[in-house]
């Protein structure tokens, strides 16, 4: 994103669209339908401005104010469409995680707080992604396959097993129907290895037989 170098380059105040069973990680793309009135009225504010949003999940409380969860993710705007009837088609790109931090009590119909980026600026790294040893690699294959068939669900084989590891991670895991809490432990994990890790790890569980004995573990 131009101009991301560090933590200390981003928007400190965010507008915040919360959206449980939605992910968005850096670099990834998540394209979002708005048609609610006070997230309209978002949208045309930052599309004035810094063009960024706070996606992020809940953790219960009061349905109109719900608490928020520890980390979401800031996602820039970098398409934008309005359809006939009002609504608007936008895609995110994901930019940096952040924690939520003190909300402030303004007259937007929409929340918004001040971001803390500093747990995770490496998500603004340019350098070249760690890979995966092969036998990880053929490890998560071999889940993958098992969940696909599993769930009946279909993909381009060829590209998951051959992509470069941030585009398949970021795809698989923004994609495929996990749980909000699987969605939530996916963008926390500290750096992209560990989320593979994890992507594995909840694959392999959804697959597991009623009577099998032991579960993999998340460590």
């Amino acid at each position: 994103m131009p101009g991301y170098r560090r933590a200390a380059d981003l928007p400190q105040l965010i507008p915040l669209f919360p959206l449980d069973g939605a992910l968005l990680l850096p670099g990834g793309e998540l394209p979002l339908q708005i048609f609610e009135p006070r997230y309209l009225n978002m949208v045309d504010d930052v599309m004035a401005g810094d063009r960024v949003v706070g996606m992020i999940q809940t953790k219960g409380g009061d349905k109109s104010r719900p608490v928020l969860a520890d980390v979401g993710c800031l996602g820039r705007i970098t398409s934008y469409a309005e359809t006939a009837d009002g609504r608007y088609l936008i895609t995110l790109t994901g930019v940096c995680r952040f924690e939520p931090g003190e909300e402030l009590n303004l007259r937007t119909p929409y929340r918004q707080v001040r971001a803390r980026y500093d747990r995770f600026e490496d998500d603004l790294a340019d350098d070249e992604r760690e890979e995966a040893p092969q036998a990880v690699r053929d490890r998560f294959a071999k889940a993958l396959k098992a969940y696909l068939n599993h769930r009946e669900l279909d993909i381009d084989w060829e590209t998951a097993t051959t992509a470069p590891l941030e585009p398949l991670v970021n795809s698989l895991a923004m994609g495929l129907p996990f749980d909000r809490a699987e969605k939530q432990a996916l963008l926390e994990a500290p750096a992209l290895t560990d989320r593979f890790q994890a992507l594995t790890t909840l694959l392999e569980i959804d697959c597991l037989d009623d009577g099998d004995d032991e579960s993999p573990s998340m460590q």
